[in-house]
């Protein structure tokens, strides 16, 4: 059968042609999406430094260097990188202008946010989203820059980056999956290879609910998908891979937001969900009256009837490995390995 006549038939339908859509997972309602990809990075590719979030340390900006230059990129820094406004690098306004300054500079390749912390969610209403969507680049960052990946993605339908900040420290594994990433723009990522005698046992990879999951990948930081939960910028799971990490929250409070995310609709209509390392979320020996992690996560999602996987490397540990926001993937609760379906730069 003829293309032309192939996709008439589709339109016939309500459909389009598959190009347009990718992947249809079965049962799934498929929702035109028109996705921008950005240029991949190469050895001299500028980076723009920003801090969107919290403040800088002179420690952390160092270490930015040094990250920067052992990748083999060169950089400009923001005009307000190092500013503090209490518990925020530099008050809103200087902040945008910083992120919309990068953007707009054609010398720049890519943004990359120092650090997270908090403050993005106070800026996600007041950026240039047309100046973004004219100028696409890398951008890069996680925790708190969640709320960026999901404001710029919604507005533009640009594809970003949830990958180690700027400052990160950068082990064998974090700085492969980035560069396979950004220069090679590879399409197949393994899990970090767990080890009982070296690595702690919250890293330790757990099925809690089997099978292949297929999507959009979507998510990050748990405590910002929940903040977003009621707002114009929530998390959109609906036939995506929703993945999700986060630090130092009692299983307790981990309980509570997944609740409010399930509450709210927001993860029960995904296609799988991949759990990054939940760092120092795990009960203490002798506390009492509380169910584990594992427990928890068992109990929130383990009922949901999709694929759940706890453990893949990325959130706030060492061994981050970078996660495009916006392509299409698959991941395999077997093989613990994260296939994407299309190109994440061009």
């Amino acid at each position: 059968m003829k293309r032309e006549t192939f996709n008439k038939l589709l339109a016939f339908t309500g459909l389009s042609s598959f190009s347009e859509f990718g992947f249809i997972p079965e049962g799934s309602n498929p929702v035109k999406r028109n996705s921008i990809k950005p240029k991949r990075l190469k050895k001299g590719s500028v980076i723009g430094l920003v801090s969107p979030a919290s403040p800088v340390s002179d420690e952390a900006y160092q270490m930015t260097l040094k990250n920067i230059e052992r990748i083999g990129l060169q950089y400009k820094s923001g005009d307000n990188i190092l500013k503090k406004y209490g518990y925020l690098a530099g008050d809103d306004k200087v902040r945008i202008e910083d992120i919309h300054r990068m953007f707009a500079d054609p010398g720049i390749d890519a943004v990359w946010c120092i650090r997270g912390g908090y403050g993005t969610t106070r800026i996600v209403g007041k950026l240039d989203y047309e100046l973004i969507k004219d100028n696409p680049k890398v951008f890069i960052g996680y925790s708190d820059i969640t709320a960026l990946h999901l404001a710029i993605n919604k507005k533009t339908g640009l594809v970003t980056f949830h990958g180690p900040v700027a400052s990160s420290e950068f082990t064998e594994y974090t700085l492969k999956c980035f560069q396979d990433m950004m220069f090679e723009n590879k399409t197949v990522f393994d899990n970090y290879l767990y080890s009982e005698e070296t690595d702690p046992v919250i890293n330790k990879p757990e099925v809690i609910f089997p099978g292949i999951m297929e999507g959009r990948l979507v998510g990050g930081n748990l405590s910002l998908l929940a903040s977003l939960a009621g707002t114009k910028y929530q998390l959109k799971s609906e036939g995506n891979i929703v993945f999700i990490e986060d630090i130092d929250e009692k299983p307790y409070r981990v309980d509570r937001m997944l609740t409010q995310l399930i509450d709210t609709s927001i993860l029960g209509k995904a296609n799988g969900i991949l759990l990054g390392v939940f760092e120092g979320c795990e009960a203490k020996e002798d506390e009492k009256n509380t169910l584990k992690l594992m427990e928890t996560l068992r109990d929130r999602l383990g009922g949901l009837g999709i694929p759940v996987f706890y453990g893949f490397s990325f959130g706030h540990i060492k061994n981050n490995c970078t996660i495009p926001v916006g392509i299409r993937a698959r991941f395999d609760t077997d093989n613990q390995q994260l296939v994407l379906l299309e190109k994440p730069l061009v």
